[in-house]
């Protein structure tokens, strides 16, 4: 086994911050803070405030608050443990998969539902904008803000990932005073309800049973998300930083997306008696409510363009060879969320959210059980992940069946077919199914379908068994 020398990083891979290749040595070079900075632009959504306020008013403050704290242990877990990968090996999870249990073609399929994911997440955010400003003036159509926001954030993305953590650092403060400012004035209003925020039940539910349920179904829509979206920030951490910046990056946008914007949401939903933060924050502040919901929507869809474009290059790249540079994809994404929202994404978003807790959840569980089971402990497959065409199957049967079979199962339990109980908890039986069939597979096939021929250049650093 040789020893990489490094090589100094091109001026274009910088700006396109890596999107088909790993970061190499060299290029880890980003502190923990900046890293931890731009992934928090995810985790002060709205819409981890709105699960919050919504679960409360329909389910009980406290069984919303087991749901949150229930969240943010699974999604810590998982997030460290991927950011603990990507910043062992330099790759995305889009990159991963492709040694992990995939292929490079099926690890293609992964790229772009994980893209899909994003480019509707930008419509949702995008959304939420453009009705909380018409609720403030309602003299501009709906159609238009949406259009409007939609093409905004393409010059805010241009630059990747140096640009994101500039207008994540200018845009924080704002984003706390107009924050607080929120709290404070929904403390001089009369309250929805007078008694102790926490104790809050709706008529005919209580504390546990089928409210508690419910709210970890509605949690499990988004823990995969998060988890998998640390991988594209802690790839870049310095090696000097290893184990505080995976911890931070990994567990610290969970804490804040799940436990603390959960909670705060809980609060304004029980104190309010209105779910939706984009509503309740303009009745609160106008003017000022406006602009923080503007704000902490753009905060988030820079983000969610920027891993929306990284998987679309790796998709397109790997399927078609098509490689027009992560700038292309950006506005790709942008201009197809605006079609989605004016086609009404919204009124879609039960059933989308559904799919995505069990399609995430099952390929995050796979990628942790190929590293920490079927490599690590079973020692079947090459002790690194593999990227690179030449050294790698099309498809690989472990990582490709498992989430199949998975996605499919969990989707069938998702929507009512098998009962209210799997029904809440689809995305956990969809990821157990996930870890189960992985181990099997791996077994059955004794990993031949991981690599083609062993790779010579790749460093003891970077093996993650």
């Amino acid at each position: 086994m040789t020893k990489i020398v490094n090589q100094p990083i091109k001026e274009e891979e910088t700006k396109d911050d890596f999107a088909l290749e790993k970061v190499p040595l060299k290029g880890r070079s980003m502190s923990w803070v900046s890293l931890t900075n731009v992934a928090l632009g995810v985790a002060t959504a709205m819409l981890f405030m709105q699960m919050g306020s919504l679960m409360a008013l329909n389910f009980g403050a406290m069984n919303a608050l087991l749901a949150v704290i229930y969240a943010t242990i699974l999604g810590g877990a998982l997030g460290i443990g991927i950011a603990y990968f990507a910043a062992k090996t330099g790759m995305n999870v889009n990159l991963m998969a492709r040694g992990g249990g995939f292929g490079y073609i099926g690890a293609s399929i992964t790229s772009l539902i994980y893209a899909l994911n994003f480019i509707m997440y930008s419509a949702i955010e995008g959304a939420i904008m453009a009705f909380a400003v018409h609720e403030y003036i309602k003299v501009i159509p709906v159609w238009a803000l949406m259009v409007f926001f939609g093409l905004i954030v393409i010059p805010l993305n241009w630059f990747g990932i140096k640009q994101l953590d500039k207008l994540q650092k200018w845009s924080m403060p704002i984003f706390v005073i107009l924050f607080i400012s929120g709290v404070i004035a929904a403390l001089k209003i009369t309250p929805f309800f007078t008694g102790n925020v926490w104790t809050y039940l709706p008529e005919g539910t209580k504390v546990g049973g089928v409210g508690l349920i419910a709210c970890i179904g509605i949690m499990n829509g988004l823990v995969g998300i998060l988890a998998l979206l640390v991988s594209d920030y802690a790839r870049f951490i310095k090696k000097e930083e290893f184990k505080i910046g995976v911890f931070a990056v990994g567990f610290l946008p969970q804490f804040v997306a799940f436990l603390l914007m959960g909670a705060i949401g809980i609060w304004f939903g029980v104190r309010i008696g209105e779910q939706n933060p984009g509503i309740y924050y303009v009745q609160l502040l106008g003017i000022g409510g406006a602009a923080f919901t503007i704000l902490t929507q753009l905060r988030i869809n820079i983000t969610n363009l920027y891993s929306g474009s990284l998987s679309l290059a790796t998709f397109f790249e790997n399927v078609f060879t098509f490689k027009p540079g992560r700038k292309f994809w950006v506005a790709f994404t942008s201009i197809a969320a605006i079609f989605l929202m004016l086609g009404g994404v919204l009124d879609h978003l039960s059933s989308l959210l559904t799919f995505q807790g069990v399609f995430l959840l099952s390929w995050a569980a796979i990628l942790v059980t190929d590293a920490c089971v079927i490599k690590k402990l079973l020692k079947i497959g090459p002790r690194y992940f593999e990227h690179r065409k030449e050294y790698l199957y099309a498809w690989n049967p472990v990582g490709t069946i498992s989430l199949i079979v998975a996605s499919l199962i969990g989707s069938i339990a998702a929507f009512g077919y098998m009962g209210e109980f799997l029904q809440a908890f689809a995305a956990f039986m969809a990821a157990g199914i996930a870890f189960v069939l992985a181990i099997i597979l791996a077994i059955m096939t004794k990993g031949k379908y991981y690599i083609k021929k062993e790779a010579s250049d790749i460093t003891h650093d970077e093996y993650i068994a």
